[in-house]
């Protein structure tokens, strides 16, 4: 697309702004932008600018797709053409033209019938399609390929695409002339200007079945369902977008076929917690490990690593195991794991476990000694000891 910008902000409105508030912030911009009153250098661009945010934010359909998913749900679902397809500019009737001209093309009538110019010749390509996947924590960090189900439309096998019966074939439009619009005068605030739309007689398409195919009744499109392989690299995060050439709609005959662009969304995982290309992983220890220290088993993503505790760790640390995150997406190297240590208060105790508490409580002054007064803990104490010893 144009633009990556925020449409609400290039717009100047909130997000959840009226129909009317969106065509009323449209207009006032349009007008102060407009490339035959503006002659600054970034007038065109702008205006294009404001015209694609207003094309989407003025369609509910689009307008959901964007408030859902951003500009990844307007890129992945819609062409440059389906942005601009039906979108009612009102006085501005000469979009067609200036966009036509700023995007480099002799006219912009093609999208939607709006605007002068002439009518895109030549077979449609097929529509985009966008697939969500959705993938485990694991997955991600291995990668891993796999299928999907893709329903999309194909041409009929029938008719060859061309809606027609086997035998006969489409008759040009006695109305439109086979250009697929007609051209109607209009006034506007800037004078008059030649207004292009779709030809309702044959719908846009330049062409008139008499005899409709039985199998696709004319439309010369199917439904079916592709199985199509999917390979997701190692690394992989929420919102990586895979696109993958040629697996969308098929175009009219003769024409590419669309793309596929598979969105990736990955699993919360129970044990693990990602932050970017790192792990986080929670690890309980007692009491005895925490004051004497020794080595404890933590689960990685990369399979079990032993990380060793030193006398006296205290409950909410955060040690760091080098490399056991997960993998660059576009690199070779890793992230780290995280772990942070939480101290088990244990809860039942048997009579044994009690004593051992009430001396190791001795040890330490009894129970409302309070470090403000210079008293040592015991896992301090204990620490000192281990410290001695070595």
């Amino acid at each position: 697309m144009s633009t990556q910008r925020d449409y609400y902000e290039i717009l100047g409105i909130s997000k959840d702004a009226t129909e009317s508030e969106i065509k009323k912030a449209y207009r006032k911009l349009a007008l102060k932008y407009h490339p035959d009153k503006n002659k600054e250098e970034d007038a065109e661009e702008k205006f294009k600018e404001i015209s694609e945010a207003y094309a989407v934010l003025s369609d509910a359909e689009k307008r959901e797709q964007y408030d859902r998913f951003g500009h990844a749900g307007i890129d992945g679902r819609y062409s440059q053409e389906d942005i601009f397809r039906n979108a009612d500019f009102g006085d501005f009737a000469d979009l067609g033209d200036i966009l036509g001209g700023i995007f480099g093309r002799g006219g912009f009538g093609g999208f939607g019938g709006f605007g002068g110019g002439q009518r895109r010749q030549g077979p449609m390509r097929g529509s985009d399609l966008r697939y969500d996947l959705g993938i485990t924590l694991e997955q991600a960090a291995e990668g891993v390929e796999t299928k999907i189900n893709i329903p999309r439309a194909e041409n009929c096998e029938s008719c060859n695409g061309t809606g027609a019966k086997a035998g006969t074939s489409p008759k040009t439009c006695p109305t439109c002339h086979g250009s697929g619009q007609v051209t109607q005068g209009r006034k506007t605030p800037f004078g008059t200007f030649m207004s292009t739309s779709s030809c309702n007689a044959c719908h846009g398409r330049g062409e008139i079945i008499d005899d409709p195919c039985p199998a696709c009744k004319g439309t010369g499109k199917m439904k079916k369902v592709r199985k199509i392989s999917v390979k997701v690299p190692k690394g992989a995060d929420n919102g990586l977008r895979l696109k993958i050439r040629g697996e969308g709609e098929e175009g009219s005959p003769g024409a590419p076929s669309g793309d596929l662009y598979v969105v990736i969304h990955v699993e919360p995982h129970d044990k693990f917690q990602r932050m970017g290309d790192d792990i986080v992983y929670e690890q309980v220890i007692s009491f005895a490990t925490a004051a004497l220290g020794g080595d404890v088993m933590v689960p990685t993503l990369h399979g079990k690593v032993k990380m060793n505790l030193k006398p006296g760790t205290q409950t909410h640390s955060i040690l760091r195991l080098k490399g056991k995150g997960m993998p660059h997406l576009h690199g070779h190297s890793h992230g780290d794991q995280l772990v942070k240590i939480i101290v088990r208060t244990p809860t039942r105790l048997s009579n044994e476990q009690k004593d051992l508490f009430r001396k190791l409580q001795e040890l330490d002054g009894g129970p409302d000694v309070k470090a403000t007064k210079g008293g040592k803990g015991i896992f301090e104490k204990v620490k000192g000891a281990f410290e001695a010893g070595a």
